[in-house]
């Protein structure tokens, strides 16, 4: 490997390796699997640089409700359900600021991450049609903005891109990513079925590659992935500031064969490269260090995904949980959290 894993500093911050020119490939073989792809240009300091163009752009009114103090409270109170919000709204917006803001939004993804976003935010019109006014406001624009600190190439700063099923948290420090979780995707419908969408399915790569290393499993294997036979009706911790510290379930990742082995790492990939390639680089570096065997995949509910079911893949350095159990199994919620510590804070022991 071209890298180190993520260290911890005196305060117990994490630094991910993300300083890596603008180019470079890097691969880990792990028992002959390969773990680690490409890395392109680093996005710390496009942030800051995104991040300042935005506030420019603000007038005063604007930016009293975009920014905080990175210590303030505010930063912790996560959350993807539809609810009053504290940022600036992409509907107080002109064009050109929501040009600006969208920018800061890419500069935290991967492309197919991005294009999870702005699908996921266009669900909202979809639910609106859908409920004819019952149910809560759902619109694609009340998806919020907030900076946390001063965007800069010292010290540390963070913000945050949240709304309905949709929750980016991203802190920096010395011009370098520290932490990108807790990020939280959702779709309602997970599957659109009627319609001139229809056919949708905003978070369809993440389930079947999880439905395809289930399947693939051999009976004594599958008792041992499946950890409840009904599956829970949501992922836990929804909107805690640490995710939660049970310890992990199901079946080993060196358990599994060589072609299942790759699909386990073909299901943590898609879930990574929704990142810039650096925050994916950095994650599954963790994860090798930290030993793959140690990775275990759980299953819950029935290997079918018209009916209710849910995943975790966890590991010493992260957690990965899935939930589709709602509106008769058309209700996705998933999330990447750290173990180590989301926000870039050091879980406390």
């Amino acid at each position: 490997m071209s890298t180190s894993p993520a260290t911890a500093n005196a305060a117990g911050v994490r630094r991910f390796p993300l300083s890596f020119g603008l180019l470079a490939i890097s691969t880990a073989l792990v028992g002959g699997i390969v773990w680690i792809s490409a890395l392109a240009q680093t996005p710390g300091s496009r942030m800051a640089v995104s991040a300042d163009r935005f506030l420019d752009s603000l007038d005063d009114a604007q930016k009293q409700k975009a920014t905080f103090k990175f210590d303030d409270a505010e930063r912790l109170n996560w959350h993807f359900i539809p609810r009053e919000r504290k940022g600036l709204s992409i509907k107080e917006m002109t064009p050109a600021q929501r040009s600006l803001a969208f920018g800061l939004v890419a500069s935290g993804l991967g492309s197919s991450g991005f294009q999870k976003v702005t699908t996921i935010m266009s669900l909202e019109q979809i639910l609106k049609d859908q409920e004819k006014g019952s149910g809560p406001v759902r619109d694609p624009e009340l998806y919020f903005v907030s900076i946390f600190g001063d965007p800069n190439a010292q010290g540390r700063w963070g913000w945050r891109f949240e709304g309905h099923h949709l929750s980016m948290n991203v802190t920096v420090e010395d011009g370098k990513i520290v932490s990108a979780t807790p990020i939280f995707f959702g779709a309602n419908p997970a599957e659109v079925r009627q319609g001139p969408r229809q056919g949708l399915r905003t978070l369809g790569d993440l389930e079947d590659a999880a439905l395809r290393v289930f399947q693939a499993l051999t009976p004594e294997q599958a008792k041992k992935a499946v950890v409840e036979a009904k599956a829970p009706s949501d992922v836990r911790s929804a909107n805690a500031p640490q995710a939660p510290t049970d310890a992990a379930v199901g079946l080993g990742y060196g358990e599994l064969d060589e072609d299942q082995k790759k699909m386990m790492q073909n299901l943590v990939h898609s879930f990574a490269r929704e990142m810039p390639a650096e925050v994916a680089e950095a994650w599954l570096g963790e994860i090798i260090a930290a030993g793959t065997d140690e990775v275990k995949f759980a299953w819950m509910g029935p290997a079918d995904r018209t009916q209710p079911h849910a995943f975790r893949v966890q590991g010493p350095t992260f957690l990965i949980e899935f939930n589709n159990t709602q509106n008769t199994a058309n209700h996705i919620h998933t999330f990447w959290r750290s173990m180590l510590g989301d926000f870039g804070n050091s879980v406390k022991k």
